[in-house]
């Protein structure tokens, strides 16, 4: 039987390719073992690439650092925190609230479609949703309920997914403000107290003088009505 099925097959051979058994099996065994050596070249090469490739890629997605606490610093400060030195953290304010945006290097990086927050006290922006350099400070002078509403969601948003670092240093000396408030409200209550110190003398001053003219208006009104009585007894 086995061998009905073999000799069935080697004419089959013969019918279909033309070849000899012989030369048909030897074709196929070279072909095996051409596929198999082009397999194992090329093979090896791709896995290499694709080794290196993925290591890097972790080289490049390196584990962020620890948020570093840089307590009250100035404006000029807050802008070498930018992004455009990778080595620092990536820093932006809101509200004079410092926070690390380093895990959002995507949005807030250098050419991220928030870059120009970056190293800024954006409250303003953020506020209006501005992109104009004008609007790149913390003055929240002027701002209307629903910005402040805005500005509002944008500090919770921060408070709740990024790291607070440290806070921006005023620029307006709170202190001198308030003595000059002192000494505004001191002089225009010293004027207030002058002016109504000149208010009650000359009241005083007017109610006086009709007491000095009365003894006097009462002389020539005596006299006026005794004058007659003196003429009188004169005829008399």
């Amino acid at each position: 039987m086995a061998l009905q099925l073999w000799e069935t097959f080697k004419e089959s051979i013969t019918a279909y390719t033309g070849l000899s058994p012989a030369t048909f099996f030897t074709v196929v065994a070279l072909g095996l073992a051409v596929y198999y050596t082009l397999s194992s070249l090329f093979g090896s090469s791709d896995d290499g690439h694709l080794h290196q490739s993925s290591r890097g890629i972790e080289e490049k997605i390196e584990p962020l650092p620890p948020p570093v606490q840089l307590g009250e610093i100035t404006d000029e400060e807050l802008k070498q925190y930018d992004g455009s030195d990778p080595k620092k953290p990536l820093l932006m304010a809101i509200k004079g609230q410092i926070y690390d945006v380093s895990q959002s290097r995507m949005f807030y990086g250098p050419g991220g479609p928030y870059a120009l927050f970056a190293g800024k006290d954006a409250s303003r922006a953020l506020a209006k949703m501005s992109f104009e350099d004008k609007d790149l400070n913390g003055d929240l002078t002027g701002l209307g309920v629903f910005e402040i509403e805005a500005l509002q969601d944008w500090e919770y948003k921060f408070m709740s997914k990024y790291v607070k670092v440290g806070t921006v240093k005023s620029s307006v000396p709170v202190r001198d403000g308030a003595t000059e408030g002192e000494t505004v409200e001191a002089t225009e209550g010293e004027t207030v107290e002058a002016t109504e110190r000149e208010t009650i003398e000359a009241t005083e001053g007017n109610a006086a003088k009709p007491t000095e003219d009365g003894p006097s208006a009462s002389v020539e009104k005596e006299t006026v009505v005794t004058g007659p009585a003196d003429d009188a007894e004169k005829k008399e």
